[in-house]
């Protein structure tokens, strides 16, 4: 038992860089948030912000469950 514990201890893949990922998607959502309320949208724009934030959000959401 005491090495199952162990063992699910150490397979957290928490690094520093996790925190720039969370960062960097916020910044992504709150330029494709002033997109859609800008009232002359830069479709190419919108476009490639929200695919860059669905990327990171998916990723987002893998990294969290391996903490």
């Amino acid at each position: 038992m005491l090495l199952a514990e162990a063992a699910a201890a150490s397979t957290s893949t928490y690094t520093g860089f996790d925190i720039y990922v969370l960062i960097f998607t916020l910044i992504i959502a709150i330029g494709v948030i002033k997109q859609l309320v800008s009232p002359k949208r830069n479709l190419f724009a919108l476009a490639w912000g929200t695919i860059a934030f669905l990327v990171f959000a998916f990723m987002d959401v893998i990294m969290i469950k391996g903490w």
